[in-house]
């Protein structure tokens, strides 16, 4: 009886471990995730256009590119932003990492 009770509460501690690392691990291996710059959203109009730039990193030493918004605008052919969002894919903890603004307008 005494047995069988341990063994139940191995296996409880065991999921529970296994339920922990999930939580504390979460998005380590691949992470995509955009969220918006703005906060004005129920007068904001995204326009005709969509234009993005790009900065990126490798092994936590190189990192390269011109993220900002007017890149992003060239890229895209606007003279006029009307939003900008954050887009962020991260690789195993960051081996690889991959910021992107981008705009829309007209």
């Amino acid at each position: 009886m005494v047995g069988d009770f341990l063994v139940k509460m191995r296996s409880c501690l065991n999921l529970l471990g296994l339920i922990l690392i999930a939580f504390v691990l979460n998005g380590c291996i691949y992470s995509h995730v955009q969220w918006p710059l703005d906060t004005d959203f129920d007068s904001t109009s995204l326009g005709t256009k969509v234009g993005r730039s790009h900065i990126q990193s490798v092994f936590w030493l190189f990192a390269w590119g011109d993220g900002g918004s007017k890149a992003a605008a060239e890229d895209g052919g606007i003279t006029i932003i009307n939003h900008a969002d954050t887009e962020v894919t991260v690789v195993l903890f960051g081996l690889y990492y991959k910021v992107t603004t981008v705009v829309y307008g007209d």
